[in-house]
């Protein structure tokens, strides 16, 4: 190229020459080898015999060469999306994925020219880059998901349920064996949880104040337990026997100050509506308005909804649980008693607690498992339904095989907490039936995996995952799904931001 012709065209002298020399040494690569196709290719010239050996080392000959120019090719393709597209080029590149595909094909030029830039080209092949259209990928594609599980810290995004699944179709392939009550198996359970508490209480009761705090995260993980066996005699799983069901469940859910039927009638709600707004009964996105009433308000959301999430079943265990204004009139007479067995513990069993070990006691013994336990009721109650994937829909949008299969999200805890906790963490399965067992969560689980796994939302329990939680899953947007609290409100999401800079990131 003549001086004069790069200055007219600085481009190609900047960015295409180099690429077209590199067309030029692989077109005359390929013009060197030719003979090769046109022997090795020929039966006529080696018939028989030693031809046969020689043209085989024609073929090896080939295959390397072949592979040489597909070498140069790549190298060429990755070079290409940088250059500015000359007359003979034109690249699309997609913004959304990042990534674009181009088709590479040999042709037979005499020469090329580019507006005033006269190419000499001396007999040389060159190689054109022709744009093939490609579409971002789509949200529901398996690279996508993919994609997006990593960043939010999950395992696995499960694919949508076509809506011609109904929930009969997922129960009917469970084995029947899952659904059979175990006494032993459920006395089991109570004997570990009761066992596994008092070794809790024993652990304080000796241990010095620098190993106080894994005292208590054992303790609160054993109590949660209790918890756990309650919810089963809610959901009619304990036992055959459904007035010693009621009675174990009150029990058991007397040192978490939990009233049992209240709870029972609101979860009940949460099953029949999970991720269906105003419907749902546990965890949900917060309302726009909701957020704008106050600022004072709006404070105590961003806190509550940010860095104390993993405590805020508190505030709904004393929003829901004892208001009796929010019970139908036939539900009343049991919620009394409830709450009856509740108080009553509260003034027999902590006057003794502190008679015994004073307010430093009270708080060292009760206080702080209680806390412990609600830790773990906050946590895996969010984790089960919260992810910004996971939509929360109208009543005439919503679905209950996609909210109870697409909407529940299975995740997995360390070895110890899933044994203290009975498999609570093996949620889908509860949710596409309440009436399975505790002891029979994981083989349910196991057989949904199998029928109905491309389906179903996975994690193992991280950083990334608590972080993408507690950070991002606030405020209700149809399209979207949700909205953090920083976009709409950033001079008041100091706590948000305060938790994207401390919170690991670690998946």
């Amino acid at each position: 190229m003549s001086r004069s012709s790069a200055e007219e065209c600085p481009q190609t002298s900047e960015f295409i020459k180099p690429q077209l020399l590199l067309a030029s040494s692989l077109s005359r690569f390929r013009n060197s080898i030719h003979p090769l196709f046109s022997h090795s290719l020929n039966p006529n010239i080696y018939p028989s015999g030693r031809g046969a050996l020689v043209n085989w080392n024609f073929c090896i000959s080939l295959a390397q060469n072949i592979m040489a120019c597909r070498l140069a090719d790549s190298m060429f393709l990755f070079m290409g999306p940088h250059q500015r597209p000359t007359g003979s080029q034109k690249i699309g590149c997609f913004s959304s994925p990042g990534l674009c595909q181009l088709k590479w094909e040999s042709l037979l030029v005499k020469g090329v020219k580019h507006k005033r830039c006269s190419i000499p080209s001396r007999g040389t092949r060159f190689i054109q880059a022709v744009a093939v259209p490609v579409a971002p990928p789509s949200e529901d594609s398996a690279d996508c998901r993919k994609q997006i599980a990593e960043s939010y810290g999950f395992r696995q995004i499960g694919e949508p349920l076509p809506e011609n699944v109904t929930m009969k179709d997922v129960i009917d392939s469970l084995p029947k064996k899952v659904f059979e009550i175990d006494d032993v198996k459920a006395w089991k359970s109570v004997l570990l949880s009761v066992s596994s508490y008092a070794l809790g209480l024993l652990m304080i009761s000796k241990a010095p104040w620098y190993l106080l705090p894994l005292a208590w995260a054992w303790t609160g993980t054993a109590v949660t337990g209790f918890f756990v066996i309650g919810h089963d005699c809610a959901h009619k799983s304990f036992s055959k026997n459904k007035l010693l069901e009621d009675i174990v469940g009150t029990l058991a859910f007397l040192p978490l100050i939990y009233p049992y039927e209240p709870w029972r009638f609101k979860h009940d709600k949460h099953h029949a509506k999970t991720n269906m707004l105003n419907g749902d009964t546990a965890w949900h996105p917060v309302w726009k308005e909701e957020f704008d009433t106050s600022p004072f308000l709006r404070k105590a959301i961003i806190y509550g909804y940010g860095p104390f999430r993993p405590w805020m079943s508190i505030a709904h265990w004393l929003i829901w649980h004892f208001d009796l204004s929010k019970f139908r009139p036939n539900e009343v007479k049991r919620v009394k008693i409830s709450l009856a067995c509740v108080f009553a513990f509260m003034a027999i069993g902590w006057p003794l607690i502190i008679l015994k070990t004073g307010i430093a006691g009270w708080i060292k013994y009760w206080l702080m498992p209680w806390l412990g336990y609600h830790f773990w009721m906050s946590t895996f109650t969010m984790v089960h339904h919260t992810a910004p994937h996971i939509p929360f829909k109208s009543p005439n949008e919503w679905n209950a095989a996609q909210a109870q299969l697409n909407g529940t999200v299975h995740c997995d805890y360390p070895k110890w907490i899933e044994i203290l906790c009975h498999n609570i963490n093996v949620h889908i399965p509860h949710h596409i039936s309440p009436r399975i067992p505790s002891y029979n969560l994981k083989a349910a689980h196991k057989s949904i995996q199998q029928n109905w796994g491309k389906y179903l939302n996975e994690a193992s329990w991280n950083w990334r995952l608590m972080k993408t939680i507690m950070t991002v899953c606030h405020i209700y947007d149809k399209e979207q799904n949700y909205v953090a609290f920083d976009q709409l409100a950033p001079k008041d999401s100091q706590p948000i931001t305060f938790l994207k800079s401390v919170m690991p990131d670690h998946a």
